[in-house]
């Protein structure tokens, strides 16, 4: 496999990855209920993206950088839409 296919190989990874919450957002927003979300899970997730993020920055990985900063944002709508939800 030459570079160029290895870096279109993680790139396709990092874009599926990253895109993994986007129809519980979806859903969520539809539904304007979060009430079977676990908050946790995703406060875990969000510590989790954002420990990933710094360790990419630092070995300059645009895969992991890409990869984890929109996982970042997934999970920080998560939790907004969990927190603006929850009381239903």
């Amino acid at each position: 496999m030459t570079d160029e296919q290895i870096n279109i190989l993680g790139l396709s990874a990092g874009a599926v990855t990253a895109l993994t919450f986007l129809p519980q957002v979806i859903k969520t927003w539809k539904e304007k209920s979060a009430k079977d979300i676990s908050l946790y899970m995703f406060l875990i997730t969000f510590v989790n993206e954002i420990m990933w993020l710094v360790w990419g920055l630092l070995i300059n990985n645009m895969v992991v950088i890409l990869t984890n900063a929109v996982m970042l944002v997934m999970s920080g709508i998560m939790i907004g839409l969990k927190l603006k939800y929850n009381h239903k």
